[in-house]
């Protein structure tokens, strides 16, 4: 037959491992909450980065300045 002692140490490294599961727990909710602020930082970046591009490179605009007009021009001077 098996002589089957508890473990002395048993209760307390079972109390240890609670508050660890517990604080891990904690952490994870923490973790959740930045990653969701940091989603709505990112989706709130985008949109003004969007912003910033239809302002700055609208379909209409070119990247090369037009050609002047005549009422444009003046006579260079000597």
């Amino acid at each position: 037959m098996l002589n089957w002692r508890r473990d002395p140490g048993y209760e307390q490294r079972m109390k240890q491992l609670r508050i660890e599961i517990e604080q891990i727990k904690n952490e994870t909710e923490q973790l959740r909450r930045e990653t969701a602020r940091l989603r709505q930082l990112n989706a709130n970046g985008r949109a003004l980065l969007s912003s910033i591009d239809q302002l700055c490179f609208a379909p209409d605009s070119s990247s090369t300045p037009p050609l002047p007009t005549a009422s444009d021009c003046k006579p260079s001077s000597p």
